[in-house]
């Protein structure tokens, strides 16, 4: 592989957390009592979820023992929780995209994409600390991370692209569409065209703008 794919890959998760559009799936309700996103048939609860942010949490700290260091990680990754949400739902999206593409991804590829990382950053604990300060992956999740880029990539490659590619994004609209994408509204909202989160407006928001359109001239 060469370097610029493998980081193009890497950013996958983050660089469409930074998208947003005006076009959102429904809103989260509470038809799923304790779940932070349904997606197709699997739940993510709010445990689960709060569980993944507290193992990065506890990495960081481990990274960063003095308290007025750790103060400004938290304060710099204050959106921790809806990024990892983020993640953990593009995650079973691009999964989808994958196997419906026919694209699968072996135990020993992911080993061989690590020992790559792992030379190129100077060994393990370096890798490790990279993708925590980097991605926010905490490091008991960085070879679950490895296998989604990996996914990504020869999905990719399955398409005839690459990770910027329209045709790349579609298959991921697609697939974000076939899992019929529900999100908590506390998390925001989907947007199944640009296969990211995005913030919902809030309710009290809507009713503004609604009386405002009904406010005669």
């Amino acid at each position: 592989m060469h370097r610029r794919s493998r980081r193009r890959s890497a950013l996958l998760l983050t660089a469409a957390i930074a998208a947003a559009a005006p076009l959102l799936t429904a809103c989260g309700n509470d038809a799923h009592p304790g779940a932070a996103a349904v997606v197709g048939d699997q739940r993510i609860t709010v445990a689960q979820l709060e569980n993944r942010v507290d193992e990065v949490r506890e990495a960081q700290r481990a990274a960063v023992p003095d308290d007025t260091q750790y103060e400004q990680v938290v304060a710099k990754t204050g959106t921790l929780t809806r990024d990892t949400l983020h993640g953990m739902v593009l995650d079973r999206v691009l999964h989808r995209a994958a196997a419906d593409a026919g694209v699968t991804v072996s135990r020993k590829e992911v080993e061989g994409m690590r020992g790559d990382l792992e030379e190129q950053a100077g060994g393990r604990r370096q890798l490790e600390t990279a993708w925590l300060q980097q991605y926010g992956v905490a490091p008991a999740r960085l070879d679950d991370n490895l296998r989604v880029q990996l996914e990504a990539q020869k999905l990719a490659q399955s398409l005839g692209t690459d990770t910027s590619g329209p045709a790349f994004w579609q298959a991921l609209s697609d697939a974000s569409k076939k899992l019929d994408i529900d999100l908590n509204p506390r998390y925001g909202a989907w947007d199944v065209q640009k296969s990211g989160r995005v913030d919902a407006p809030a309710p009290w928001l809507r009713e503004i703008a609604a009386a405002e359109v009904q406010q005669p001239a």
